[in-house]
């Protein structure tokens, strides 16, 4: 590798003249793009890979050859925290710097644009020594920050910092709590460290969870939980206590279980929160759904649907009338899919209201109606009362009773579209539980549109996929469940590394399946036959199981068969119409589905 050059060399690096230099883009698109950042203000490199001129692959090896430093992959990189904190995060977001390893007695810095001078200086007076610098990409930079800037070790000292000013005689803590700044309050802090943490892993949960002797503090990411324990079990109280001033609960109720919400900011991000309290051996558990109202709602074409389902589901939603089921388990993201299907519905020609508990999202034209059953604002007061508002659109955040269950398909059957969701396995199953529920099968089968059943599996990470050799168990589960050959699967496994926190996995992606029933299924459900209606969907030769949407993915390396094993039916019927189909692969439908 050449020499380095000097910071008075640096300095004389034009990147436009490079690029023209090297025949990578023309004079007329460097004009462009010298335009185009006068306006917005970006460096010219960054407007240059926005307007789509060059690729920051591109970019980044010239100028690493012309500087003579090494452009550094973070994705396969292991970097220790003790080197990374050499660097203060403010400081290390500013000027897009990481401290990345000590070699020959030497700091190496990755930088995003190591031309910049002023940059450069200041990392030197901040490290009080200098350094050899590299090249990483500005994406992979963000993202290592999120995991190595976390906030734990904030959390602890300020849950010590907390304990002591508790042991103090005669503190009066609701009185502090509800009067005190939050400068004031440790548990404040303390509470505000917990959300910042959260929000930067992309949690969509956080648990609070006092045990006999600490406190466990657990955040679920991608579906699992990560724990942080904390040996300071006295401070639960105040931290439940806090929690029930902001969301407006009965601070003096500790023996039975309380919901609420609130809203707070983090990172520039509005954030919405849903609390539940309950009642544990050891105090009060708290768990706390983090809902990004800053994100919004998904488009149809992020939600991962394959391009067939997409389409018939497009077309099934703009029928004037009839009932449209989203099924699953808690958690399988069919809200987030309903939400995509009310915005593609919300339309200025269409009256559309919603009975949620809770409402997640705020959606601007549509009549939402928050549950509040203290009141008794219930699910069927409210579709009595949304029915006399010249609805076309009704959404049912859940269909939880049989009451709930008659006035919807009847709502169905006089001229208005019903969203709602359904506690099931698969949609095969729906029909059991609405027949369980004391729907009459002649209503369900005058109203039923479509089901749409869905899970989510996690992704592998890209950075530790490797081949993968399946077991003999899991060929022959293949086999039996989905009619494949293990010997001719091709399928990855993440081994983990500190991209994804060693777990293997990074996001989640949805599988589907769409069930639109025919007139076999619907006679079935006319006599009230639920083994005749399973028998006519395994019979249907355009039904496909979501197994094999999975299976998709993980033919396409995207996830593994432990996820594909992880969100089959416990139940699979010796069937010769559930083999899989010779459906290919679809296109366009991969991108990651927040829930």
């Amino acid at each position: 590798m050449s020499t380095p050059l000097t910071a008075a060399e640096r300095k004389k690096i034009r990147i436009g003249d490079l690029l023209i230099e090297n025949q990578l883009i023309t004079d007329e698109q460097l004009q462009i793009a010298l335009k185009e950042q006068r306006k917005i203000g970006r460096k010219l490199g960054q407007t240059l890979i926005a307007l789509g001129y060059i690729e920051e692959d591109s970019l980044l090896g010239l100028l690493a050859k012309q500087l003579g430093i090494p452009l550094i992959d973070l994705r396969r990189l292991e970097v220790k925290p003790e080197i990374v904190n050499k660097i203060p995060e403010t400081m290390a977001r500013r000027y897009r710097a990481l401290a990345i390893k000590e070699q020959n007695g030497k700091l190496i810095v990755g930088m995003a644009d190591p031309t910049d001078l002023f940059a450069f200086d200041e990392l030197v007076r901040i490290l009080g020594r200098e350094f050899s610098p590299a090249i990483v990409r500005e994406s992979e930079l963000l993202d290592v920050f999120d995991r190595f800037y976390r906030r734990t070790s904030e959390i602890s000292n300020l849950a010590e910092e907390l304990e002591q000013e508790l042991s103090v005689a005669d503190v009066d803590l609701a009185n502090l709590l509800a009067t005190a700044s939050d400068e004031d309050v440790p548990v404040a802090r303390l509470l505000k460290s917990i959300f910042e943490d959260a929000v930067q892993m992309h949690a969509s949960d956080i648990h609070i969870e006092p045990d006999e002797s600490v406190l466990r503090i657990r955040q679920r990411i991608d579906g699992v939980l990560h724990e942080q324990i904390m040996k300071e079990k006295s401070i639960a109280p105040a931290v439940v206590l806090r929690l029930k001033i902001t969301a407006g609960l009965d601070i003096s109720e500790k023996r039975l279980p309380q919901d609420g919400r609130f809203n707070i900011r983090v990172k520039n991000r509005n954030i919405d929160v849903r609390l539940s309290t309950m009642p544990v051996q050891w105090g009060e558990s708290v768990v706390m759904r983090l809902l990004d109202q800053t994100a919004g709602m998904l488009e149809m074409e992020r939600l991962g649907m394959p391009e067939k389902i997409q389409t018939d589901f497009r077309r099934i939603i703009r029928r004037p009338h009839g009932l449209i089921l989203v099924t699953g388990p808690t958690g399988s993201g069919k809200t987030t899919t309903l939400y995509a299907a009310l915005r593609e519905l919300n339309k200025a020609e269409k009256k559309i209201v919603t009975a949620e508990d809770p409402v997640e999202y705020r959606l601007p034209r549509i009549n939402q109606v928050q549950v509040k059953t203290q009141i008794n604002l219930t699910f069927v007061n409210i579709l009595r009362a949304a029915l006399r508002q010249d609805p076309d659109v009704i959404l049912i955040g859940e269909m939880r009773d049989q009451e709930t269950v008659e006035i919807g398909l009847r709502a169905a059957m006089t001229g208005h579209l019903v969203l709602s969701t359904l506690h099931t396995n698969d949609a095969v199953h729906t029909a059991d539980r609405l027949l369980d529920m004391g729907a009459e099968g002649f209503l369900i089968a005058a109203s039923l549109q479509a089901i749409v059943a869905q899970r989510l599996v996690r992704r592998l990470c890209d950075s530790c996929a490797q081949p993968y050799q399946l077991t003999e168990q899991e060929k022959v589960w293949l086999e039996s469940t989905c009619g494949v050959d293990g010997d001719t699967l091709k399928s990855k496994l993440a081994a983990g590394c500190q991209r994804c926190n060693h777990t293997g996995y990074r996001g989640r992606i949805g599988v589907y399946e769409l069930l639109e029933p025919n007139h076999d299924m619907l006679s079935a459900l006319r006599s009230g036959d639920s083994v005749a209606f399973a028998e006519a969907v395994h019979s249907n030769q355009n039904f496909r199981p979501m197994r094999f949407n999975a299976l998709d993915y993980v033919r396409a390396g995207i996830t593994s068969v432990e996820e594909l094993m992880r969100i089959s039916s416990e139940r699979v019927e010796d069937d010769a119409a559930l083999r899989e189909p010779k459906v290919q692969v679809p296109e366009g439908t991969l991108d990651e589905v927040e829930n």
